[in-house]
């Protein structure tokens, strides 16, 4: 079964250019459009799309709300990339606390846009460690709220599981956290799948802005 993905996107030339790059493959297929985040919803429930990539900033409901809709009101929702023009975006911050897989450019090459598609449609997140601790360092609330210290708090990790969320904000995958500490990547897998439950992380890229919000790692 293909890779089906949503584009929502104001602009009709990026989301030709997504169209174009995404179905030269012959595992992803783009089954629809949207022109702005209201739209998203209804798309969502009629075509059920793997992954939506959608621009982060849009004239009517923004990608940072349509995010908390789609995820708040659709059953079983769909992995969310945001896309945007620029890294250091604030609303590239918000979206992921809201809940976004992750981010990527609009210049990327498409080479990185097809990688990224892939790579959250298997259900892992799309993170660029430089950036997104860029991001938490100066939209974070300063490397640390109450909110985050307490989930962290009731978290209880284990010293493992401390490390291998450490690894996590590194951007690392559960094969390179395996290596880091000389254990077998189902350890690893059942290790953030722990992490995960107990900070009540919808992904990898809400457990990494817990760490960051917390103060359990330093952003800067």
């Amino acid at each position: 079964m293909p890779v089906t993905v949503l584009l929502v996107d104001d602009e009709p030339l990026v989301r030709a250019g997504l169209r174009a790059v995404l179905e030269a493959q012959p595992d992803i297929k783009v089954v629809g459009e949207a022109a702005d985040g209201a739209a998203v919803i209804p798309l969502v429930r009629r075509l059920r799309p793997v992954v939506v990539a959608m621009d982060v900033r849009m004239p009517l409901l923004d990608g940072i709300e349509a995010t908390r809709a789609v995820l708040r009101t659709v059953d079983a929702p769909p992995k969310i990339v945001v896309i945007t023009t620029f890294e250091n975006d604030e609303y590239v911050y918000e979206a992921l606390r809201a809940g976004a897989d992750g981010f990527l450019l609009k210049r990327a090459r498409p080479a990185e846009i097809v990688h990224a598609v892939r790579l959250v449609a298997e259900g892992e997140s799309l993170l660029f460690p430089a950036s997104v601790r860029q991001l938490a360092a100066r939209y974070g609330d300063d490397g640390g709220n109450r909110a985050a210290r307490a989930v962290l708090e009731r978290a209880r990790l284990t010293e493992r599981e401390a490390d291998v969320l450490r690894l996590m904000t590194r951007g690392l995958s559960n094969a390179e956290i395996a290596a880091r500490l000389v254990v077998g990547t189902e350890t690893v897998k059942s290790h953030v799948s722990a992490v995960l439950a107990k900070l009540g992380a919808r992904d990898r890229t809400q457990a990494v802005i817990t760490a960051y919000e917390s103060g359990f790692v330093a952003p800067g």
